[in-house]
């Protein structure tokens, strides 16, 4: 989605997290518009939103491929912000990105290289549902990302989750765009998927750290506070 961008802005490519797809940043995108920014967002195939083919399911590096595949196709200057999972393969992706200028981490997964989401995290929580590859979205999962998103938006985006590959949380960083770029972390205070104190550990590896008072997706709870909070960082 654009508005009526200044042409020297970087264009902000939104990144979603596991289960989720594009569709969750939709009232972002309307209010960085607002506010004059241009930005695109991406589907990753590890959210499986088909019955899988024959093969072994997607995982971080088919992800990142497609978010450099998304970095490459925008002309100008571009600030990532990954929610979530989408941290790990936009680390991956980001690495050597000539046109990239700063990562926002929003809740996400900054990890370092030869980490992977179970060697940082530990292992699946027991209420966690695996099936043939694919970790499933439960009522459980949508009342730790929803927790204060209002109860119909919460429920109109708890029926968009799609199953997500198991493969992404064994899959190891090899190549770490925060090395080299900018990086900025927005820690979730009231997080219950992603605890807090987590969060903070990785905040520590950013140049920066920012707080918002929300749950574990601000894109549905806050838009408008997130929204002014990315202008302050990367404008």
């Amino acid at each position: 989605m654009s508005g009526d961008a200044d042409p020297t802005r970087p264009t902000l490519l939104l990144v979603h997290g596991a289960w989720h797809g594009a569709w969750c940043w939709a009232k972002l995108e309307t209010e960085l518009a607002a506010r004059g920014w241009t930005s695109r967002a991406v589907d990753l195939p590890s959210a499986v939103r088909a019955a899988p083919s024959a093969g072994p399911l997607p995982g971080v590096l088919d992800d990142a491929d497609v978010i450099r595949e998304a970095i490459a196709a925008i002309a100008g200057p571009v600030a990532v912000v990954a929610h979530s999972y989408g941290g790990i393969p936009v680390t991956q992706a980001t690495a050597g990105a000539a046109n990239v200028t700063h990562l926002v981490y929003l809740a996400a997964y900054q990890l370092d290289t030869q980490e992977n989401l179970l060697s940082f995290r530990g292992e699946f929580e027991p209420e966690l549902v695996v099936e043939e590859g694919l970790v499933q979205p439960t009522a459980h999962l949508a009342a730790d990302l929803y927790g204060d998103v209002p109860e119909h938006e919460a429920a109109a985006a708890a029926a968009q989750l799609v199953p997500h590959s198991a493969r992404c949380a064994t899959e190891q960083v090899t190549q770490v765009g925060w090395h080299s770029r900018p990086s900025s972390y927005i820690v979730c205070d009231r997080d219950r998927m992603v605890p807090p104190a987590q969060q903070e550990k990785m905040a520590a590896r950013a140049n920066t750290t920012y707080h918002l008072a929300s749950g574990h997706s601000p894109f549905l709870s806050v838009p408008g506070e997130l929204a002014a909070l990315l202008t302050q960082i990367v404008g």
